[in-house]
């Protein structure tokens, strides 16, 4: 009698320590992630499930001898050899195949700077498959005037591998800013997700999986949930990428029309067989928007534009009726004053698509 009944409280008790040890290694990722961007981590959670852990595993371990020992007959046990205590079930190891879970959103916004006149907060939100990355939300200086207004959104894609666009083009807000300024466009909030790791250059491989990049849900409702913006869709939401973040602005347009109701990619190169394929099986039934600008003097920047152009207008599905348009105009007598003036114009080209759905 005394095997059955020890059995039960056996698996409840390796349950509840698998259970609660998989808990302990996630809060400590969530902790790792906290620390590595200077944000402040509660540590007892995390400390409690390791203690849970290793409590149920003394339970587990001690039940399993006294289980071992009296499914054996007495007569026997000493001529046989000693059996090792069975070991107690480990916790799934952090390489497990299994699909990562989504940690709670953070919503929590700290501030990093006022670049162009507005405020730049930064906070940790997980990516599509689960890990921890940098977003980095930048608001205009008109965002405190009004309390009560709400601004559409411009997520603004990174090409470099764990690094938000930001980072690469310090002037990008400056561009932003001044189509408002300048009476181009309506103030707009900035969201610069952190391009994820594994490759040296993410907006290359967008066109494999390129719904997965787009339909990004953990930062849609990071960022709605805190700052006083649009509701994500088509009528507030576009999407815009610089130079090497081109790639990724074009295919979330062309994959997601449903999300973005216009993106702009300014000075890149592109994949357009891939992007094209893509495009052809968009989601919903939006229509894609999309404008492809560089300098006049950016000659292998224009002829990936017009490529990309003429491959979406002979492809397939709903890549040949998106509205592609063309910037060429665009001329300075220094880069950076030609790619300020080139996110000026994708502004107002985005200012101008989005309040046709609003």
């Amino acid at each position: 009698m005394l095997r059955p009944l020890l059995v039960v409280p056996l698996v409840v008790a390796a349950l509840a320590g698998g259970w609660l040890a998989r808990a302990a290694l996630l809060r400590w990722r969530d902790l790792r992630a906290a620390q590595t961007y200077e944000l402040a981590a509660e540590q007892r959670p995390m400390l409690l499930r390791a203690g849970g852990a290793v409590v149920c595993g003394m339970c587990v371990t001690a039940l399993a001898v006294v289980v071992a020992l009296g499914a054996r007959p007495a007569a026997s046990v000493a001529d046989e050899t000693p059996v090792a205590a069975t070991p107690r079930p480990a916790a799934p190891p952090a390489s497990s195949a299994a699909t990562p879970e989504l940690p709670p959103v953070v919503t929590h916004f700290e501030s990093v700077g006022h670049p162009a006149g507005g405020d730049l907060a930064e906070a940790v939100v997980a990516a599509p498959d689960g890990r921890p990355r940098k977003v980095r939300v930048w608001v205009p200086a008109e965002y405190k005037a009004d309390p009560k207004a709400v601004f559409p959104v411009i997520v603004l894609h990174s090409g470099t591998a764990g690094r938000t666009a930001d980072a690469e083009l310090p002037d990008v807000f400056e561009g932003v800013s001044s189509a408002v300024k300048l009476g181009k466009a309506k103030p707009f909030v900035v969201v610069a997700p952190e391009a994820p790791n594994g490759t040296g250059h993410p907006c290359d491989l967008l066109a494999a999986a390129p719904q997965a990049v787009a339909d990004d849900a953990a930062l849609r409702a990071a960022v709605t949930g805190a700052f006083r913006t649009a509701p994500a869709g088509p009528g507030g939401w576009g999407v815009l990428g610089v130079e090497g973040g081109a790639p990724c602005a074009a295919a979330a347009g062309l994959t997601r029309p449903d999300l973005y109701g216009a993106a702009a990619a300014v000075s890149g190169r592109y994949d357009a067989p891939a992007l094209a394929t893509a495009g052809a099986e968009s989601a919903g039934n939006a229509s894609t928007r999309l404008l492809l600008a560089a300098a006049k003097g950016d000659a292998p920047g224009l002829a990936a534009a017009r490529k990309l152009q003429s491959t979406l207008r002979g492809g397939k599905g709903r890549a040949a009726g998106a509205d592609v348009r063309i910037s060429d105009i665009v001329e300075d007598f220094a880069p950076d004053r030609e790619r300020m003036r080139l996110v000026r114009v994708a502004v107002q080209y985005l200012a101008e698509m989005l309040a046709k759905q609003a």
